[in-house]
């Protein structure tokens, strides 16, 4: 998709109804369905986080970035995600939190992203975060300049590759919900991209896929 006809969807994106657990549940791993079924949304024990889903243009083309993280003692080593973390007390918003992460992690300033619209909150048992994902883009290529500290590398994704369903996969795999389980996800190159990712850009996707079809 060529990065103008994607800024000509904005406004139909900004009003486009979301699908929240039902588009997640493309790809959730089936033992969350069960966690969720009682999870209390105002839980005052879950953590919370916030993240960006940051589009832009390269060779006139939509892209959007994601991440490797750094190997660490956590759920969440060596995966694929967003840019974003925890909010920290500073933050007077999760959309701050958001633009704040991504500038850190991967150098982008804020003063240069317009976020498009906040996409629905999701919950990750193992962590025990609620997760704020926020739509966003660049009117420019964006110059990136990840953390080593926290990146340990830039995964540049190309809309339409993502948009094709090509790109669904499913893998099994040790999880924190079960020892050996079917889990979908989604191809990136190299890269299969799982969990809270997955979920998140499965919302994405099927905005996308109503706004291009009005």
């Amino acid at each position: 998709m060529d990065f103008q006809d994607f800024l000509k969807l904005l406004p139909e994106i900004q009003k486009a109804e979301l699908l929240g657990e039902t588009a997640h549940a493309k790809m959730s791993p089936p033992e969350r369905a069960r966690l969720m079924q009682n999870f209390d949304w105002n839980n005052p024990n879950a953590r919370t986080a916030a993240v960006t889903l940051l589009l832009y243009p390269r060779n006139d083309k939509t892209y959007f970035v994601l991440i490797l993280r750094n190997a660490y003692k956590g759920v969440h080593s060596s995966q694929v995600a967003f840019p974003g973390g925890k909010k920290e007390k500073e933050d007077k918003s999760y959309q701050e939190t958001a633009l704040r992460e991504t500038c850190e992690e991967v150098g982008i300033s804020k003063d240069k992203v317009t976020v498009v619209r906040e996409l629905s909150k999701i919950y990750i048992p193992p962590s025990n975060f609620i997760v704020f994902p926020f739509l966003a883009y660049c009117s420019e290529p964006p110059i990136f300049k990840p953390d080593p500290r926290e990146v340990a590398g830039i995964i540049e994704v190309e809309l339409d590759l993502f948009l094709d369903d090509a790109t669904v996969t499913g893998m099994v795999m040790e999880t924190s919900y079960a020892n050996r389980t079917n889990v979908p996800g989604f191809q990136i190159g190299e890269h299969i991209v799982w969990g809270a990712t997955a979920m998140i850009l499965s919302e994405f996707k099927e905005v996308i896929k109503a706004v291009v079809k009005t």
